[in-house]
């Protein structure tokens, strides 16, 4: 009797409310919204890079234009003012923003740096997530499968390294720079960002490895295998959710990395985000221009995400393996 008065109870302890369609309506309805409004930023920037620059700028904001692929050339090019009568005597006009420049009075008079600086960004950004998630795992790992002296200290002191604005060490960081000859350099940018980034790639990718049983490893070291191999063929394919989690993370804040760049970089190293904002055009900022640059510039990230948002969301909401 007793036994069959505790059951009920224990399966009622277990049991899994089903939300109720309207509780799935007004989730899915909230959802919907929120993603709508987070959109009409990035929608806006793209619309305004098919704006021409009276467009750009009218009042009221023009919903209803022609659309122009002028921001788009202005940002790959530059361009010199002529004459009428010089702009009539030319040639037919070669491609798109040759025939767009000449309804502006002005040709081509070269390429932009636009190029170059995106470069720029590619080659630092994925270089030092790569170097900082290394090394991050590497360290992760170190944490959590050893006794280190004063762990817990030390992790903070690692975590404390992101609690300083970085306006705050940007004038030391830049008198170093410029000693060791590393200002304006993508490999100095590398060194800065990794550095940065390191101390938020170990504390993500301990939590994915703690969760990892540490079974698994000392089976292996049974069967023949050194630490290191256990740690690259054990440990390291069962916490790529981490990984690609920490990765994504430590992109964004080298991609978008804006103080330091405008500080350590104004030649040959300088990256897209202090570029975009210097277009200028005839009549002072090149809007179209500008936010043509911005859509480019957040195309590598989205498609970054994209190609990792599986390990991303399982990471976030789950790690890398539950015992």
């Amino acid at each position: 009797m007793s036994s069959a008065k505790i059951t009920p109870s224990v399966n009622a302890a277990h049991s899994v409310v089903e939300p109720s369609p309207r509780s799935k309506r007004i989730a899915a309805t909230l959802v919907i919204v929120y993603a709508i409004i987070t959109m009409i930023p990035l929608v806006w920037i793209f619309l305004t890079s098919i704006k021409s620059p009276p467009d750009s700028i009218s009042y009221p904001p023009k919903i209803l234009f022609t659309p122009s692929l002028e921001g788009y050339c202005n940002l790959f090019t530059t361009r010199t003012r002529q004459t009428p009568e010089y702009i009539a005597s030319l040639p037919a006009p070669d491609g798109v923003c040759d025939a767009v420049t000449r309804q502006r009075n002005m040709v081509i008079a070269g390429a932009s740096n636009f190029l170059p600086r995106f470069a720029n960004s590619l080659i630092i950004a994925f270089g030092s997530t790569f170097l900082a998630v290394g090394l991050g795992t590497l360290a992760a790992y170190g944490f959590s499968r050893f006794k280190v002296p004063l762990a817990d200290d030390l992790l903070f002191f690692i975590l404390s390294t992101r609690m300083m604005p970085p306006i705050a060490v940007a004038i030391p960081i830049y008198l170093m720079y410029r000693q060791l000859g590393l200002s304006d350099t993508a490999l100095g940018m590398m060194l800065l960002y990794t550095a940065v980034n390191v101390s938020l790639a170990v504390w993500l990718l301990k939590g994915f490895i703690d969760e990892i049983p540490r079974e698994y490893e000392e089976a292996a070291m049974i069967d023949g295998y050194s630490r290191l191999q256990a740690f690259r063929k054990v440990v390291l394919p069962q916490a790529t959710t981490g990984i690609a989690a920490t990765a994504i993370f430590c992109l964004i804040f080298a991609w978008n990395e804006y103080a330091f760049a405008s500080l350590l970089t104004s030649g040959s190293a300088q990256t897209a985000p202090p570029f975009i904002p210097t277009i200028i055009g005839e009549g002072g900022q090149d809007w179209p221009a500008v936010a043509a640059g911005t859509t480019i510039f957040l195309v590598p990230i989205l498609v970054f995400t994209i190609l990792l948002r599986k390990q991303l969301l399982r990471g976030i909401t789950f790690g890398a393996v539950r015992k």
